[in-house]
């Protein structure tokens, strides 16, 4: 039987212990960096007893030493990155891979194959998939950025729609003449909408993996038949069976969660009359000391169920459009068990003030506000009387209310939106003894600028005052810019993590740059129940001490690191390689379809 190459497969042990060796020194560096750092200590009020006592030091050296892992496999040349490729994918590159290596230098893109995993896990299941049937239903899609001849053009219906396919066209068309004939579905929907059981797409990605192999140089091939004959049969639009409002979007979801996982076989709450439910003492193994230690899992609803009930997503969205079916469709985020093809959100890709701030991205950390603000609508899922205190969004602007804390206190009643930290977890003065609500007043500035009418919502009238809309670059002069999902994903995570401020964020969505940020070292990572989003406040802006050092040490990070990954350079080759890819899948000699020149000495330049 023949054995498939795997490129994860387990190492020596002679290159286990080089790799143990390697994380050891880059973890004392890290350290060693961060200690020294005048950024993150200032020398005058260097603590005599190491800030190491708290767990927020831990994870920030710990991410510190992950990140400079990854910068060490940045590939300088064409040859290493195909090499480093061939390794991490198990079959050669796809045609074209030496001209979006030459862009890459030209617009000084970091190039670190793990930077782009995103786009082999999104595409996986599709190798299995017979591939004329993919390129017909892509061809026939509602919404559809197509490239012909090297040219990009956006085809659909967008009449009363935001300009979602004109932005993304307008990325695809800056690589369109390095690009075969290609077809990009897109989804038009703030909701994802794929949501294939976990047992099908198991089945689809050993499948792959079965067939993956890394063709021999004289049989590869570059050349592509082009999509003339598909576009000359003008093929049906493909409709598989669709769920719609009635169906709880929880319990579609659930059956993308594998068996092993707390969630599978859970179904969604019936009665939402009483106050939000929180795991008791909770202490999740992807948290360390009650902080995120593992930003991809604790934004996993496959393992933590009780999200089914705090998050709007998974209570009523607003839309819901979704079938169990693999087909081909893009979109700027999903839930990381949505089957959609993820490529960099339309907003991302407007250069207008309301989601990036403009050209202002704030003033020094020094001269910013010690405080949290936030601003933004009660989205995030169709809120009704009985169930809005259930909602993600509102527990953000409760928690932050001053008033309603001080009445928690008072009354030791807790609010039916959240409740208050365990001090057994989060031992601090701040938090607990009546000094909550007196701390959040002078601290936060906070609320939604809209709801719904109050004939629409008149539960909402005497829980939340609305609060003017305050522009991003006004937001920059706070140190904390809390973020939290929307709809989807929220859009101005990118204007945040630009700016000079420190992003804070909680998230069940999946975006095209994850695996190119660094949690604890770009932003700050806090749990979608916001169970840990007071003591994360309470250790950054304490001002005398390391705290403030640290958050600002991050701030700058963040915004230094964006300025290298996030640019719309780098957004344009993620689509440029995902569209290669992607062109391959959809190709009947996609086996034999490579890039080997380098193997050989030829390439295209």
């Amino acid at each position: 039987m023949r054995r498939v190459w795997n490129p994860l497969q387990w190492p020596s042990r002679l290159a286990i212990r080089y790799i143990t060796v390697a994380v050891a020194i880059l973890f004392l560096l890290a350290n060693y960096e961060l200690w020294q750092d005048s950024q993150f200590w200032d020398g005058q009020t260097r603590p005599q007893i190491p800030v190491g006592n708290h767990p927020i030091r831990k994870l920030m050296v710990e991410a510190k030493a992950h990140h400079d892992s990854m910068l060490a496999k940045q590939s300088h040349s064409l040859e290493s990155a195909a090499a480093a490729y061939r390794t991490r994918r198990g079959r050669h590159p796809p045609p074209g891979f030496d001209l979006w290596f030459k862009g890459a230098e030209e617009a000084n893109v970091i190039v670190v194959e793990d930077f782009f995993d995103r786009i082999y896990k999104d595409l996986t299941p599709f190798w299995a998939l017979n591939a004329s049937d993919i390129k017909r239903r892509a061809n026939s899609w509602h919404h559809v950025v197509r490239v012909r001849n090297g040219t990009a053009r956006g085809d659909g219906d967008i009449t009363g729609l935001v300009p979602w396919l004109q932005l993304w066209t307008a990325l695809v068309e800056e690589m369109a003449r390095f690009l075969p004939d290609v077809d990009m579905p897109i989804n038009y929907m703030d909701e994802s909408r794929l949501l294939v059981p976990h047992d099908q797409i198991a089945k689809l990605v050993q499948k792959e993996g079965e067939d993956r192999q890394m063709v021999a140089v004289e049989n590869a091939t570059t050349k592509y038949p082009g999509l003339s004959s598909v576009d000359s049969a003008s093929p049906d639009l493909y409709d598989p069976k669709w769920y719609g409002p009635g169906e709880p979007y929880w319990n579609l979801f659930v059956r993308t969660c594998g068996p092993d996982t707390p969630a599978h076989g859970v179904q969604q709450v019936t009665d939402w009359s009483g106050p939000a439910k929180f795991p008791k003492n909770y202490r999740p193994n992807y948290a360390y000391k009650g902080y995120i230690q593992n930003f991809t899992a604790s934004s996993d609803a496959c393992l933590q169920p009780h999200l089914r009930q705090l998050h709007g997503t998974f209570i009523e969205p607003i839309s819901l459009s979704s079938t169990e079916e693999l087909i081909p469709l893009f979109g700027g985020s999903k839930l990381p068990q949505n089957n959609e093809i993820l490529i960099p959100g339309a907003m991302y890709l407007d250069k207008s003030e309301f989601y990036s701030g403009g050209k202002s991205h704030g003033s020094s950390w020094a001269r910013k506000k010690t405080g949290v603000v936030w601003r933004g609508e009660a989205s995030g899922g169709r809120a009704k009387e009985h169930n809005w205190h259930h909602f993600h969004r509102q527990r953000l602007v409760q928690m932050l209310n001053a008033t309603e804390i001080s009445h928690i206190e008072d009354s030791g009643v807790r609010a039916n939106s959240f409740d208050l930290p365990n001090p057994e977890i989060y031992p601090s003065a701040r938090l607990h003894d009546g000094n909550l609500g007196s701390w959040i007043r002078q601290f936060t500035d906070t609320g939604f600028v809209h709801t719904c009418g109050p004939e629409e919502c008149p539960f909402y009238i005497d829980t939340f005052s609305k609060k003017n809309h305050l522009p991003m670059k006004k937001q920059y002069e706070y140190k904390f810019l809390p973020d939290v999902d929307g709809n989807s994903f929220s859009a101005r995570f990118r204007g945040f993590l630009r700016s000079t401020s420190l992003p804070l964020k909680a998230t069940v969505y999946a975006e095209w740059h994850d695996d190119r940020l660094t949690p604890w070292v770009h932003f700050v990572p806090f749990d979608n129940t916001f169970q840990d989003l007071y003591p994360v406040l309470d250790y950054f802006s304490d001002n005398s001490e390391a705290g403030d050092a640290a958050a600002r040490f991050i701030a700058q990070q963040g915004q230094d690191w964006s300025e290298k990954v996030l640019r719309r350079e780098d957004m344009r080759l993620y689509v440029w390689r995902l569209l290669l890819e992607w062109a391959r899948v959809c190709d009947e000699d996609r086996q034999r379809l490579a890039f080997v020149e380098d193997l050989h000495g030829e390439g295209s330049f």
